[in-house]
């Protein structure tokens, strides 16, 4: 359990106001200044500055939040490891992007069940930052994910490739085509995953990279579910870049249809990430990747 001093600090740093912070910890406001002085006095620092209606830290309170959130994630891998250590059915927790978690994860996770039936995985479903946050929070093991990331920050090793492709109607215009050009796509009303995902990052970086704007993108609409994009691309209300992985039962139904883009491939990476390895850790995500890698 991290120091109910620290969490008041780390609340006020993310907050920049001791009232919001207050509310937030269901303490009052001269318990949030409390904890604050006390922090200050026993380091001798200053942790926070007036600027505006805000409160900002200091080049010290920089250093003290950046060593508080890692004690914060290192108090919740601790108490599973703790839980883990007398549990007969141990819990691990994974973050996986959306079209890994939703299309790629879920069979291989249930197999590995049989392979280690004193294990439970915990999934997580979300974008990209999402899973990043969770796994610097200490909410997760292990994290899989699609697309660019900050490979200074973590340990990753490759889980496989996957392609992004142009996902039609076979009612669409472009169905009868051979092929369409990327800038017949961009004229076309684009139904994309929400900001923040994966997909839509390593679309848009290639575009960015072959000389387009994003302006040039006509999106019609931004959806975070990947279920709910694949039937509005299935009524026909538009077109959309996506995984292949996420659309193999609708092109073995013959609802969607892929079209090639001439000169426009769009590869990605799946990657495991994870925060250095404990021995309580190692095992676990050493197997479990393993076992994805075997069977992927």
């Amino acid at each position: 359990m991290l120091n109910i001093k620290l969490v008041t600090f780390i609340t006020v740093a993310n907050t920049k106001n001791f009232t919001k912070a207050a509310d937030l910890l269901n303490i009052t406001q001269p318990a949030v200044s409390q904890h604050i002085n006390g922090l200050e006095e026993y380091y001798q620092v200053k942790l926070f500055y007036k600027n505006g209606k805000s409160m900002d830290l200091t080049e010290e309170g920089i250093v003290l939040y950046k060593y508080a959130l890692e004690m914060q994630r290192l108090s919740k891998i601790m108490k599973v490891a703790l839980d883990n250590k007398t549990a007969i059915i141990k819990k691990y927790y994974v973050g996986a992007t959306l079209t890994i978690g939703g299309y790629v994860l879920p069979k291989i996770i249930g197999e590995y069940r049989k392979f280690q039936e004193n294990q439970d995985i915990i999934l997580y479903v979300e974008n990209t930052e999402a899973v990043m946050k969770r796994l610097f929070d200490g909410d997760i093991h292990l994290g899989v994910i699609e697309g660019p990331f900050d490979k200074g920050k973590v340990n990753y090793q490759k889980f496989k490739d996957d392609e992004l492709v142009l996902a039609v109607s076979p009612f669409h215009d472009f169905a009868a085509r051979a092929s369409v050009t990327i800038e017949e796509v961009l004229k076309e009303r684009l139904i994309l995953r929400e900001k923040g995902s994966g997909t839509r990052k390593v679309f848009e970086d290639r575009l960015i990279k072959e000389g387009y704007s994003l302006e040039d993108e006509n999106i019609y609409m931004e959806i975070g579910n990947i279920t709910a994009l694949i039937s509005l691309v299935e009524s026909n209300l538009g077109c959309t870049i996506i995984s292949q992985e996420a659309i193999k039962p609708s092109l073995q139904a013959n609802t969607l249809k892929i079209v090639p883009i001439d000169n426009f491939q769009v590869m990605r990476e799946f990657n495991f990430v994870y925060l250095q390895l404990d021995e309580f850790q190692h095992q676990f995500i050493d197997e479990f990747i393993q076992f994805c890698k075997q069977g992927r």
